[in-house]
């Protein structure tokens, strides 16, 4: 991480200066807001998190609870979501603290014996290449408390409002500033039912399934239940079981399925117990299914391996059922072009499933990263309120294809063995289904189409690697200005500007007509360019777009001196350069970044990467009218454009 820009400053390098003259959050609710957040679950908490670094983005952030989760429901993080928390700075601390998913292991009936079980094959939970980060299990409220640090160390401060619930939500179309008005109830002791009246210009619900912002705008869960029941418990055992502390999915004869999440700290374990088929027109709560149940039911499936329960840290019970709502915010369809949302609902309160796939927390925190670069680039002026309908038409689909895939994982899951299956060294469905989508767990399946903020494959050949449309797939590559060798997709952070990856062509970079000085000379001698239209005078370079340019040379085959001053920019109020934006492929085949995505080592590329880590559009580099065309699409020019 860079610090020190405006001065040095002593201490802890994550902790950012207060704003100046920000207040304290009133109780009274008595300013406007600008985005009111209610709920402070992961999409919640991602969406605050990211907007508390713009203290002048009035955030409020309101919370049914009396205070922050302590025990998470959901664990599983996914290698796309520890991709995004390196964006926002923490992703070491989950993989310091957190199960690392290395290996799946597969359990089936004994042929000889179909009361016992016996291991049927493992399997690298992760293929190589896909991810530079792992698939991690963490306790959901520790995820939480990062997001949370983050909030506390921003300039705004900012921290939830607990114990404070919606009652009442409208929205008046014509009204500019601040059309939302949100009645909240107070439901802590000694002030219930007290109520607090708000303004806000953008509200946003992340308050789960039974969400009260998504009954408000006449949004509803549609969907249908399995009529499948399961019991889920985290338990501290004593067992023979010899892949207690792998991730296991276990397929019985006739009682059933088990899957074993191992958690953090080397002992806790999760385990997802199949129980009883529900009848079309029952609830698992009408079952009152104990815990002594779940644990008797997990014991029958593990023979004959033993497993005492020593204690449960938690359990529930839970029906499977996938429902969707129609759209994510309160525009209705035929009014797309009369109307800008002022209306979102992110995670739980618009798509739910089964929890056993692993995707819900990590789909809602996607959710709100989405919405919330969108957010900041409305409330700071750079980009036009219309680009905010594509929250709803980009996330909506992502959640269709999670129900779809959801539906048919749980079906398989729950499917008794079929004779034969798994027979004569052949993997039974449900391994084969496990290993054919491992993109999708990982969280890698997400595909944007095209739109203002996402191209066509027009030069998609340029960066074959670097599907427009999907995340930006980091490599590795080493730093020009100080050898460091690192992740290049690690320099992305949550802060809502653009990437631009200019990959060089095979040629001296340094040279005066080199591609890379021509586009430097573009961008700062032109007026059209997206760097001259779109940053503030006064601003750094780069507070818009990011520009990072990467030779194929060795790096001491590089004359740092003599690169265009684009690729060393003077940042802060002390005109200080920033070396950080230039970087070398790593000399080794299998390492070499240009090899890795299939860039065009002849014409080079310019690869545009949006502030939420996805690939916005390859272009030739010399393709100046493309890029201004590109970015004149859905960016608002300066008001005061900077002058060089």
């Amino acid at each position: 991480m860079q610090y020190h820009q405006n001065g040095f400053q002593p201490g802890d390098p994550t902790l950012s200066p207060a704003a100046a003259g920000r207040p304290l959050n009133d109780p009274d609710f008595s300013e406007p807001v600008d985005v009111l957040i209610v709920g402070s679950g992961p999409a919640g908490l991602t969406l605050a998190a990211m907007l508390s670094a713009y203290p002048h983005i009035r955030t409020r952030i309101v919370e049914r609870k009396p205070g922050p989760m302590e025990k998470g429901q959901a664990d599983g993080i996914s290698c796309r979501s520890m991709e995004m928390f390196e964006a926002f700075g923490f992703a070491d601390k989950i993989k310091r603290q957190g199960y690392w998913v290395n290996e799946t292991t597969f359990w089936k009936p004994d042929g000889k014996n179909p009361d016992h079980i016996v291991r049927n094959g493992r399997i690298q939970d992760v293929e190589d290449g896909l991810s530079e980060m792992p698939h991690m299990i963490l306790n959901q409220a520790r995820v939480h408390d990062m997001y949370l640090d983050i909030m506390r160390k921003s300039p705004s401060r900012l921290e939830p409002d607990y114990s404070l619930q919606l009652k009442n939500l409208t929205v008046s179309t014509d009204v500019a500033d601040y059309p939302a008005t949100v009645t909240l109830e107070r439901v802590d002791p000694g002030r219930e039912g007290q109520t607090v009246t708000v303004k806000a210009r953008y509200v946003v619900g992340c308050d789960g399934a039974r969400s009260n912002v998504r009954k408000s705008i006449g949004r509803e869960l549609v969907g249908d239940a399995a009529n499948q029941a399961w019991g889920v418990m985290d338990v501290l055992t004593v067992t023979d079981f010899p892949d207690i502390r792998c991730k296991t999915l276990i397929q019985s004869a006739s009682e059933g399925n088990i899957i074993i999440i191992p958690r953090e700290g080397g002992f806790l374990n999760r385990f997802y117990v199949e129980l009883d088929k529900l009848k079309s027109d029952e609830r698992v709560a009408n079952r009152n299914i104990t815990l002594d149940q779940l644990v008797a039911a997990a014991q029958r499936i593990f023979r004959p391996y033993s497993l005492d329960v020593k204690d449960v840290a938690w359990w529930s019970v839970y029906e499977i059922g996938q429902r969707l709502t129609d759209k994510f915010d309160d525009v209705p369809h035929d009014q797309l072009s009369s109307r800008v949302p002022r209306v979102f609902i992110c995670g739980d309160a618009c798509h739910t499933h089964s929890p056993k796939a692993g995707q819900g927390m990590n789909v809602s925190m996607g959710d709100a990263f989405n919405l919330g670069w969108k957010l900041v680039s409305v409330l700071e002026g750079r980009c036009p309120q219309d680009i905010l309908h594509s929250y709803s038409a980009e996330r909506q689909a992502v959640a269709q294809d999670l129900i779809n895939f959801d539906r048919e994982w749980s079906r398989i899951m729950s499917e008794r063995p079929e004779a034969g299956d798994g027979e004569n060294g052949e993997a039974p469905k449900f391994q084969l289904y496990f290993i054919q989508h491992g993109r999708y767990t990982a969280g890698m399946s997400v595909t944007y189409e095209p739109s203002q903020l996402i191209g066509t494959d027009k030069w998609q050949s340029l960066a074959s690697g670097f599907e427009i449309g999907t995340r930006f797939h980091s490599a590795p590559v080493i730093r020009l200005a100080d050898a460091k060798a690192m992740e290049l997709g690690h320099v992305v952070e949550a802060d809502a500007r653009w990437r631009l990856f200019t990959f060089c062509p095979d040629e001296n970079p340094s040279a005066p007509g080199s591609a890379i000085t021509k586009l430097c000379q573009y961008m700062t001698q032109e007026p059209g360019s997206p760097l001259r239209r779109y940053t503030d005078a006064g601003a750094d370079l780069d507070s818009a777009i990011d520009i990072r340019a990467i030779f194929q040379q060795d790096r001491h085959d590089v004359a740092l001196d003599a690169l265009p001053h684009l690729l060393k920019p003077r940042k802060g109020k002390l005109g200080l350069v920033d070396y950080e934006r230039m970087f070398c492929s790593i000399q080794a085949k299998e390492r070499d970044i240009f090899e890795l995505r299939g860039i065009d080592r002849k014409a080079g590329s310019i690869v545009i990467v949006r502030p939420d880590q996805y690939v916005a559009h390859i272009l030739p580099i010399d393709a100046y009218d493309e890029l201004a065309k590109f970015f004149d699409g859905f960016m608002l020019p300066a008001k005061h454009p900077i002058e060089m």
